[in-house]
């Protein structure tokens, strides 16, 4: 079934995901409407199976209206349903690299959104004080104290799931450091990941660089230090409705490997590590994932969706065929890349 406009979802400022869609729909000029907090009352909207920021309403096979979630396969079925302006590049290497980089900034730049956010008091006072007035603008003071402690509490008591703790503290804060300076060399080369043209892996990477670079005071500072560059380039990315979409704007495969090769080299580094561990302890039946990342020691719960991930950038690799696989193999080379496909 065709997805009507306006497309309507329901997200919130500092929900890096509805951030991400939000770009995504101005760049493929989609109209929208955006419900947060309680404008969603009224509307009698289904309600998903888990809740999670954005959910997008859209219809079925039979026009029902369903609960959506999950910004990956999400802006795939925009993609086939919108010609205009598309945000996956048509060569099939060059979208499965995509697929990986927007993989990565959802499944491990996060980690470092999600631990600065809840792992230092500058950071946890800034969330728990603007993240539930955004949610209810107009409620007492005395409540939205208390939504404060209640968020505050809530979070920082999940930041073992992601796999925040002083252990890894390091080795996250160590990787997004790396990432910016990395970011940085390649911005100074083309506007975007995939050349003048954003692809779906730039609003992955800006989608945590709302919280990370503009909201969150520890890593924003460390942002305007080391990377200012990063800082305007997610000011800019808001709104590309303006942005060129010309099949020429993006980067030949050949330019790529250079441009490509320290970010890969970073994925490999660090998530494909995570990733991999992950997918031996669940398969171990393991609740707890043990693995070194980067030379220092990590421990977090299994991730059972992130083992879907894993399994899913091997199906994208497997769709490629013989020549792309190979120039696949080629680039990965070296990176740690290549550990995460299964021969």
């Amino acid at each position: 079934m065709q997805i009507p406009e306006p497309v309507q979802f329901k997200g919130a400022p500092g929900s890096p995901y509805t951030r991400k869609m939000l770009a995504y729909l101005r760049f493929r000029h989609i109209r929208y409407q955006l419900l947060v907090g309680d404008q969603t009352t009224g509307h009698n909207l289904p309600e998903p199976k888990v809740n999670l920021l954005p959910t997008f309403f859209l219809p079925d096979e039979d026009n029902s209206l369903q609960a959506v979630v999950d910004s990956t396969p999400l802006i795939r079925r925009f993609e086939a349903d919108f010609e205009q302006r598309r945000s996956i590049p048509e060569e099939p290497v060059l979208a499965f690299l995509n697929y990986l980089i927007e993989d990565y900034a959802d499944e491990w730049l996060t980690k470092a959104m999600f631990h600065y956010r809840w792992y230092y008091q500058a950071d946890i006072d800034m969330a728990g004080t603007i993240l539930p007035r955004w949610t209810a603008i107009q409620a007492p003071e005395a409540e939205l104290q208390q939504r404060r402690a209640y968020v505050a509490d809530r979070q920082i008591s999940r930041l073992y799931v992601v796999g925040s703790n002083d252990i890894t503290a390091p080795v996250i804060e160590a990787s997004y450091k790396r990432f910016l300076h990395i970011f940085d060399r390649m911005l100074q080369r083309h506007r975007f990941v995939f050349g003048a043209r954003p692809s779906s892996a730039d609003f992955g990477i800006y989608a945590q660089l709302t919280q990370l670079a503009k909201f969150d005071p520890t890593p924003a500072a460390i942002c305007m230090e080391e990377a200012p560059r990063i800082h305007a380039w997610t000011d800019l990315v808001d709104d590309l409705s303006g942005n060129s979409a010309a099949d020429d704007d993006w980067i030949s495969l050949q330019d790529s490997a250079d441009h490509l090769k320290e970010l890969l080299s970073e994925i490999g580094r660090v998530y494909a590590p995570a990733l991999l561990a992950n997918a031996e302890a669940l398969q171990a039946g393991e609740d707890t994932m043990t693995t070194t990342i980067d030379g220092q020691p990590w421990e977090q719960p299994t991730f059972p969706y992130q083992a879907k991930c894993l399994q899913w950038i091997n199906e994208e690799y497997q769709r490629l065929g013989n020549n792309g696989q190979g120039q696949v193999d080629a680039l990965f080379e070296g990176t740690g890349c290549e550990t995460m496909i299964v021969r």
